[in-house]
């Protein structure tokens, strides 16, 4: 699931439980606001501009995430199913800094890919996954191409942060999905190019901005209820009594309380 956000001082996500997937919250480059988080287990920190939280839950966490600037945050955020195998491990976090994260240009320098996980032009992105994962943050200038090439049998699809052009043949506008054919075809994405060639145009393209994502299939069973995916009914129904109850993971849950939105109206 992915969720685009432009959340202000209104808005936010407040305390709430998650296990059994992991969450990837990226603030975007171009976000004029940024945003806080904080758990039950007493992780805190910020996210700005570029940054990227690579969260996983697995057997249980409560967390909080607020905007923290008068500018409303602007972002995606993603869930990753975990194998049945890493859903009952300790919860970490992998918080990647924008001046950590790779930005790397294809030969013309027309294409630019900003690589969290997976690899481009023979760079690998920082973060640590639990099975095979790419999410790339790609910048296309006007009339640039990009072919990328992604793994035969992994679930991909391509989303437009902005601007126009077509994905693998079709045309494609800002905030539509393509989800891919599982045939390691890969992806071919083209910018639009200037109306007349001129780069000093009024009309000239804005480029394209698109995130590719992809996974190899866990190949097992998928229940999600509310916060919680699982790979049955009866391991939701647990999760629920452990939530509930404030154990197996969730000790403290039914006590905590999450303070970084308290003073947002100060910022």
């Amino acid at each position: 699931m992915l969720d685009e956000f432009d959340v202000g001082l209104l808005g936010g996500f407040p305390d709430h439980p998650h296990c059994g997937f992991e969450t990837v919250t990226y603030v975007l480059p171009s976000s004029k606001g940024h945003m806080r988080h904080e758990d039950f287990l007493g992780n805190k920190g910020e996210l700005r501009a570029g940054d990227l939280q690579w969260m996983t839950p697995d057997k249980g966490i409560m967390h909080a995430e607020m905007p923290a600037s008068r500018e409303k945050a602007h972002g995606l955020q993603l869930w990753i199913n975990l194998p049945k195998a890493k859903k009952i491990m300790a919860p970490r976090y992998q918080e990647i800094k924008r001046e950590q994260v790779p930005h790397v240009f294809n030969e013309k320098k027309d294409v630019e890919a900003i690589v969290f996980a997976g690899e481009v032009f023979g760079t690998k992105g920082p973060i640590q996954t639990e099975a095979p994962v790419t999410y790339i943050h790609f910048i296309l200038q006007p009339g640039a191409s990009l072919e990328y090439a992604v793994p035969a049998g992994h679930n991909t699809f391509v989303y437009m942060l902005g601007g126009s052009g077509k994905c693998t043949g079709e045309a494609i506008q800002a905030h539509e999905a393509i989800v891919m054919e599982m045939d390691g075809d890969g992806v071919h994405l083209e910018a639009t190019s200037n109306s007349n060639g001129n780069s000093d145009s009024d009309n000239e393209s804005e480029g394209l901005e698109a995130i590719i994502m992809s996974g190899e299939p866990l190949e097992e069973p998928v229940v999600q209820h509310g916060p919680f995916v699982m790979t049955s009914k009866d391991e939701i129904r647990q999760t629920f009594e452990d939530f509930q109850f404030a154990k197996n993971g969730f000790e403290n849950s039914d006590t905590w309380q999450f303070n970084i939105g308290q003073n947002r109206w100060c910022v």
